[in-house]
């Protein structure tokens, strides 16, 4: 009971200076697993700036580079994310073999 407390506590420590609107969305955000919505709002936002500020070569620099950290976290794997990719590499190479040697011969 005190660790959910705790959970609870940590989980809604932002929740007290965000709007309604914001709450409801945070809501919504920890629902979403991975970065890809982020790294695709990265690349529109870096696209934008571009064609806005196609000068600004700080902004485009720091731009780049928050968006190749984005993209270098996604690809180390969390140990769920190993899990998946071993299950995902299994099912192929039964198929190839499957494929290669039917179960029926």
């Amino acid at each position: 009971m005190a660790a959910r407390k705790a959970a609870a506590r940590v989980r809604d420590f932002y929740a007290t200076a965000l709007t309604d609107a914001e709450r409801l969305q945070l809501t919504d955000a920890r629902r979403v697993d991975g970065l890809d919505e982020e790294i695709a709002l990265l690349r529109v936002r870096l696209r934008s700036a571009l064609e806005q500020r196609p000068q600004d070569f700080d902004l485009l620099r720091d731009g780049i580079a928050l968006l190749v950290r984005a993209v270098a976290t996604q690809y180390r794997l969390s140990p769920k994310a190993r899990k998946d990719l071993a299950d995902r590499m299994a099912a192929v190479l039964n198929s190839v073999g499957d494929q290669i040697l039917p179960a029926d011969r």
